[in-house]
């Protein structure tokens, strides 16, 4: 069977590339990354890309004249070029045009560090500390239109300890995304899931337990 093509958005450090380029690199992994693109030419991440023999392209915003349109056509014709099947948002920090994102409509996944919908946006370790919850987490979900929407496919439950602070607790709960952001990538390339409105419906089972914080 063929392996879903990937286009990885990078702007910086390339944490869950990373995380992406080890899952792909395991046999029998049903998806290979065909090419990252960032939109900064000094992004970490893109190194990891190249050492792992990966395609890689730059597309700043600046070399389109500020035009967001622009930038987010000449990067889809990368990633068609490179016959990528399914995008991944791996830290890419610039707002995508709504031609993108319904372009991509449903190939197009991102991976937000809470339990959506809760703390969407940004500093949310930070918010998530102040609002005293007992459990926070990751998401990966598919892009909409609206900031951090979108059909969820997996999430991953945090427990908040009392002496974390936001780098402490950031730090478990990207461990966390570490995990989710290729089981998210192999049930979409095994066929296991599917959009209904908005909600992902997925062949997998749910764990039997719940989690519970401070444990009993």
């Amino acid at each position: 069977m063929a392996r879903l093509k990937l286009g990885i958005l990078i702007s910086g450090r390339g944490s869950n590339l990373q995380a992406l380029l080890r899952a792909c690199a395991e046999p029998g992994f049903p998806a290979e990354i065909a090419l990252v693109v960032s939109n900064r030419a000094a992004a970490p991440g893109l190194e990891f890309a190249r050492e792992a023999g990966i395609p890689t392209a730059v597309v700043p915003l600046s070399a389109h004249g500020g035009d967001r349109d622009a930038a987010d056509a000449a990067m889809t014709a990368l990633l068609r070029a490179a016959g990528v099947e399914l995008v991944c948002l791996a830290g890419f920090m610039r707002l995508l045009t709504p031609g993108f994102v319904e372009g991509w409509r449903d190939r197009l996944i991102n991976i937000h560090p809470s339990l959506l919908p809760a703390f969407k946006g940004l500093d949310t370790h930070r918010r998530a500390l102040e609002a005293g919850v007992r459990i926070t987490g990751c998401t990966v979900h598919y892009v909409r239109l609206a900031m951090d929407e979108g059909p969820i496919l997996v999430q991953a439950a945090v427990p908040v300890e009392d002496g974390d602070d936001e780098a402490s607790l950031g730090a478990r709960i990207l461990a966390a995304e570490h995990r989710c952001y290729p089981l998210a990538v192999r049930l979409i390339a095994e066929g296991r899931v599917r959009v209904e409105g908005e909600r992902a419906r997925i062949e997998a089972p749910a764990p039997a337990t719940a989690l519970v914080n401070p444990a009993p």
